[in-house]
């Protein structure tokens, strides 16, 4: 016991020495009371001309350029953050950041939550086609077409009132057009301006944007409500568009005049907002609940089935195909799963376009796809493990029996593997619930991207992701529970004679 306890205490003490740091490094005294304070500022740098990341990985773009000179004319310090846009607001609601500048649209349901400084930029909704479309030019023609947007914006608000349209939605405007060069959907609605630089600099050619704005809109510096720096930055945007600094850089990214700006946005001199229906919340959240289950049984199961092969190739005396076996494990154990369904779903299509190939993806058989090889390398080991742990002499006895391979594998070592893999496995399958999440990025709408679809529109950030953890709790224990059972199942201690 002496052991342990020398062991318990180095541990205790290890423990205070590590909080004794953290606390250390995130004192910061305050020695100069007379500077002014850092305001955090969140951006999304994937929308450019407005925000992106240089060759330098530094943060430039119209907006940035204006946050600077508004922060110069005020004396205020700033600080960006990188933020997904989706995560903005919440972020906002908050108090983690002071004000987010990224392109975000002044709208009457986001000004019930946050505040807004004067818009310092007019722009418009716009749609984007592939060049040889001559069957869309407006809404209408949106009708019961597919159409990518990008999640939480104006424009994934005004496509859900197309009759009959299916929508895919993305973390970013990048990821929308891709969908459209991969002939995945018929038409992307973006704001206009970052889709003509986007198709401009990204040189999409197959692309094209319809010449007729679809809205009247204006951005604005978001900051939380009645935040103490509204009229700062107020003041510093009046005055940079007063002494020409503002015309100078919208010049430098659009080029000729700007168009003059209102002191308020329209939109919320006549503001309305609809109420937060809990009843379509739930509904919407019990659609992702089933969706997520169904994701991971079929995923489960191909991956068991993919598994199962890979684990007999592993235990073969074929030494080539024992490589390729352990080749495949090490790969896909060894990358994001993130980065395989990107590759899967974006780059696949896009490889095989190269070569003059149209190949598209259902989001659903991709989400499947990369789900199950990504488990059947995790599965292959277990199944391998578990086989390999039966007694050697188990083996030689059935020979003597006479039994054949097929014969011993299914009626001696695999129901004893079996009983000693259920514990591994059932931690697989949790994984697995898990990780369907990951496959929000391509727009499939399990359960947590029916929660972003809500907190995108309803902004009740805490209270929708809250439901959904509790969710995948109660899911996760019972699967759990599920696991613990069919162990004591098929535990011989416990069967009746």
């Amino acid at each position: 016991m002496g052991k342990y306890k020398r062991l318990f205490l180095v541990y205790l003490v290890l423990t205070f020495v590590g909080i004794f740091i953290i606390i250390t490094l995130n004192f910061k005294p305050n020695y100069a009371q007379d500077k002014s304070p850092v305001l955090k500022i969140a951006t999304e740098p994937t929308f450019p001309p407005f925000e992106m990341l240089s060759i330098y990985n530094s943060l430039e773009g119209f907006d940035i350029d204006l946050m600077k000179a508004i922060a110069k004319e005020t004396d205020l310090t700033i600080e960006f953050e990188s933020l997904p846009f989706d995560g903005i607001i919440p972020a906002l609601q908050s108090g983690t950041i002071d004000g987010a500048i990224s392109a975000i649209t002044i709208t009457a349901e986001r000004a019930k939550t946050i505040s807004f400084s004067r818009p310092y930029f007019k722009s418009g909704l716009a749609i984007a086609v592939n060049k040889d479309n001559k069957n869309i030019n407006n809404f209408d023609d949106l009708i019961n077409k597919k159409v990518a947007v990008q999640i939480g914006t104006t424009g994934a608000n005004e496509v859900v009132k197309i009759p009959g349209v299916k929508i895919s939605t993305f973390d970013n405007a990048s990821l929308a057009l891709q969908e459209l060069l991969n002939g995945n959907v018929d038409a992307v609605v973006n704001d206009a301006p970052a889709t003509l630089y986007a198709l401009k600099i990204g040189d999409l050619t197959k692309l094209k944007i319809v010449d007729k704005l679809l809205t009247e809109e204006y951005y604005g510096i978001a900051l939380p409500k009645n935040s103490p720096n509204i009229n700062i930055i107020n003041n510093g945007l009046l005055t940079i568009i007063e002494n020409g600094t503002y015309q100078a850089i919208y010049q430098k990214w659009f080029g000729g005049k700007p168009p003059e700006l209102p002191v308020t946005a329209p939109v919320l001199k006549s503001a309305t907002s609809e109420s937060i229906k809990i009843n379509q919340i739930l509904a919407n959240l019990w659609q992702g609940t089933l969706i997520t289950l169904q994701l991971t049984i079929i995923s489960a199961c191909l991956g068991i089935i993919i598994g199962s092969l890979i684990a007999l190739a592993l235990m073969i005396s074929y030494r080539p195909l024992r490589w390729l076996a352990r080749l495949y494990i090490d790969f896909l154990r060894g990358t994001p799963l993130l980065v395989q369904i990107f590759m899967i779903y974006f780059g696949l299509p896009a490889l095989f376009q190269d070569f003059g190939v149209i190949f598209n993806w259902d989001r659903q058989i991709a989400a499947i796809t990369a789900l199950s090889l990504n488990a059947s390398a995790y599965l292959a080991e277990i199944l391998r493990g578990g086989i390999q742990s039966i007694d050697k002499g188990q083996w030689e006895a059935s020979q003597v029996l006479g039994l054949n391979y097929l014969q011993t594998m299914r009626l001696i070592i695999f129901p004893q593997a079996f009983r000693r893999m259920l514990a591994p496995l059932g931690n697989e399958f949790i994984t697995l619930l898990k990780d369907t999440s990951l496959v929000a990025v391509i727009g499939f709408e399990e359960l947590f991207r029916q929660g972003q679809l809500m907190v995108a529109t309803t902004y009740r950030a805490f209270e929708i992701y809250a439901m959904i953890a509790i969710i995948y709790l109660l899911l996760t224990l019972m699967s759990a529970r599920l696991f613990r059972w069919l162990e004591n199942y098929m535990n011989p201690v416990n069967i009746r004679r």
